[in-house]
């Protein structure tokens, strides 16, 4: 179990948490010169709030040599080991795996059951939360509008999103950094299930006509998940 203390501690300075925030939404190392320009400070203080997040596992870091010469140059990323806080201590991780292990006995239907409440979740996860920043009928709002409320609620579900619209043939390009269940879709491929029937749920409340396809998984050991969105409004 991690130190819960010591977790709040190092993420209660706000640059600390600035430069952890920068880093869960790269896609490759950084240095601490990077950092150091990023946030105009130091590059010994950028060395120290790097080390104070390896310390509690935020990021990893490896040393490499980039041909230059001289010493190896260290760089760091966005740790690949959950974090789990709370108080007192409840596993929920493994509440989840004897569920989906449960389920997994049903066999398809089972799965076409989870697929349902997923996507069913998901619809209403997003019409209870932004429903208010939605006029009566979703569909009328902009391509614009729309990514930005899918990326609010991605961002409030955990996930880290980055998005892209391409107005030549109307598809979306949404790409996430982190796995939330990186820990559980390893090992269990319904997870993966769950989240794409979730993430569709979302799409088809703002638009009508969504073909959301999979295209990289994290889970499989791809850098990230990604996936095609082809819209018609």
């Amino acid at each position: 179990m991690t130190d819960t203390l010591k977790v709040t501690s190092v993420l209660s300075d706000p640059t600390r948490f600035h430069i952890y925030e920068y880093i869960t939404h790269q896609l490759k190392d950084v240095t601490v010169q990077e950092i150091a320009e990023t946030f105009h400070i130091h590059p010994n203080v950028a060395r120290l709030h790097l080390s104070k997040l390896e310390e509690v596992n935020f990021v990893s870091s490896h040393t490499k040599k980039t041909g230059k010469g001289g010493r190896p140059s260290r760089f760091y990323r966005m740790s690949h080991e959950a974090i789990q806080l709370s108080f007192p201590y409840r596993d929920y991780q493994l509440l989840s795996t004897i569920l989906l292990q449960t389920l997994s006995h049903f066999g398809e239907e089972g799965l076409n059951g989870l697929h349902k409440n997923a996507y069913d979740y998901g619809r209403t996860y997003f019409k209870q939360k932004y429903a208010h920043l939605m006029s009566n009928d979703a569909y009328s709002l902009s391509i614009q509008e729309k990514v930005n409320l899918i990326k609010k609620a991605a961002k409030e579900a955990g996930l880290l999103p980055i998005i892209e619209f391409n107005h030549a043939n109307n598809t979306l390009y949404f790409q996430i950094n982190n796995c939330p269940f990186k820990e559980l879709a390893i090992h269990q491929q319904s997870v993966c299930v769950v989240h794409n029937a979730f993430l569709k749920g979302m799409f088809d409340l703002l638009f009508e006509d969504v073909d959301l396809i999979a295209k990289n998984n994290i889970a499989v050991g791809c850098e990230a998940c990604t996936y095609q969105v082809a819209v018609t409004n």
